[in-house]
């Protein structure tokens, strides 16, 4: 059973940054492609960061591109979320997903493994 926990949400001022994480349980982390997504209130869950096993690949939303960067570390079971520069629009709760692959997956429907969510509120 892999469990993913999220943490590092609160207010953020826009304009500043914010780092999330994600602790994944498990050994076989390093064999895991690794998501974010955001869900706001009466949208659809929707596509942020992803990173491959290694975290030597990456992708992101074009919404997101330039200010969020996601990153593991492999030998601490996490993934993080740093944003900077965020604006109103990017308040929501965000997730973390988990699947058992090497590749870069962008598709919610591609992983198996989520976690519960943390609330990022972006003050204007």
């Amino acid at each position: 059973q892999v469990q993913l926990v999220e943490s590092g949400g609160g207010l953020v001022q826009a304009g500043g940054s914010l780092s999330l994480s994600c602790a994944v349980s498990g050994r076989t982390f390093r064999r895991y492609a690794m998501g974010w997504f955001r869900q706001a209130p009466e949208k659809e869950r929707e596509f942020v960061a992803a990173i491959d096993w290694s975290g030597g690949r990456s992708d992101y939303a074009d919404s997101v591109k330039g200010r969020f960067t996601g990153s593991r570390d492999n030998t601490k079971n996490t993934v993080y979320l740093q944003m900077n520069n965020p604006k109103p629009e990017d308040a929501a709760v965000y997730y973390c997903a988990a699947d058992y692959a090497l590749g870069v997956k962008a598709g919610k429907d591609e992983y198996a493994y989520w976690g519960q969510g943390t609330q990022v509120t972006v003050s204007s």
